[in-house]
């Protein structure tokens, strides 16, 4: 049985988990969908309740029927001839997707994760309701686009401005990370702008600490993230090099509401960013299905991506 990473040419992540699954002489078949359609090769063919027939990816070849499980890090646009037309190109591209991405994506196997729990997992208001019902504390939040609501919030107490969205943006070729932003006077006097779309903002929670926690079906591993300038201390990312680690004791109903989120959003796999408050509280602020791990598990010392391997060895999750 082999197990299917569907992951970037250039993805260190990935490449982790390729010497793991070979290490444990796995077979794996590795799908940029950048390669689509020059180097795959898609043979479905349904005369029962599931896809048969085989993918060729370069010199691999699988069959569907053999499929174990999937590691869904992130997909690429296809590599469709530059001779396309853009009408054409827009067809080729659709028609791929709900091809090759429906016959990899109705595949009766356990995925981390699929595409479709992915994109559900990612809306953060649906975030932040499923954990509060899950049990989970979180800021008080507002989502709008009135510059009036915006200072009847702030009137609370500190706020800071968080993207919706993608994390980052390209701009002039360059890509630029949205940081998490503590509002000051002068931005509440100009909030110009806000009116053209809607914007997160949430109150600002005291910090002792944050934490990256990686939930791997019921196992959890756990990162202190200490930040060690003002500009970390808003938002970890600003600077990795001012950062220290350590591993915290995750209290049991913390790790039982984490548990139930990914039941809830059907996910095998989350990456959850918290805040430990001075008083020893904890507050969710965000679930990545996707989340990053590599320097988490240096840091740390976890054995993260042996625990994602256990789940695609298994084809199952506990």
């Amino acid at each position: 049985m082999t197990v299917l990473v569907l992951a970037p040419e250039r993805d260190p992540t990935a490449d982790r988990m390729v010497r793991e699954l070979g290490r444990r002489e796995v077979p794996v078949v590795r799908l940029d969908t950048a390669w689509f359609p020059d180097t795959v090769r898609l043979d479905a063919d349904l005369a029962s309740a599931a896809w048969d027939g085989t993918l060729r990816v370069r010199d691999r070849v699988v069959r569907l029927g053999d499929v174990r499980s999937v590691w869904y890090r992130s997909s690429s646009a296809f590599g469709l001839p530059s001779s396309l037309t853009p009408v054409e190109r827009q067809w080729a591209s659709t028609e791929g997707k709900l091809g090759l991405g429906g016959v990899l994506g109705s595949l009766p196997v356990l995925w981390v994760n699929h595409p479709a729990r992915v994109a559900d997992a990612a809306v953060k208001p649906a975030q932040l309701v499923a954990a509060v019902r899950c049990g989970l504390a979180v800021p008080h939040t507002l989502i709008t686009n009135d510059a009036e609501a915006v200072r009847r919030f702030a009137r609370g107490g500190a706020v800071v401005n968080k993207a919706l969205g993608a994390p980052s943006v390209v701009e002039a070729a360059r890509r630029a990370t949205v940081f998490t932003h503590l509002l000051g006077e002068a931005d509440l006097a100009d909030l110009r702008g806000v009116e053209i779309t809607t914007h997160q903002f949430q109150r600002w929670v005291s910090k002792a600490h944050e934490a990256r926690v990686v939930v791997v079906g019921e196992r959890i591993f756990t990162a202190g993230i200490h930040a060690g300038s003002a500009e970390t201390r808003v938002d970890w990312r600003a600077a990795y090099c001012d950062l220290a680690y350590s591993r915290p004791a995750l209290p049991d109903d913390v790790r039982h509401g984490l548990v139930r989120y990914c039941r809830e959003f059907g996910l095998a796999y989350g990456a959850f960013d918290l805040v430990v408050t001075p008083d020893g509280g904890w507050v969710f602020l965000e679930c990545n299905a996707n989340g990053q791990y590599g320097w988490i598990e240096d840091a740390i010392g976890a054995p993260i991506t042996a625990a994602i391997a256990d789940l695609l060895m298994a084809g199952r999750t506990p």
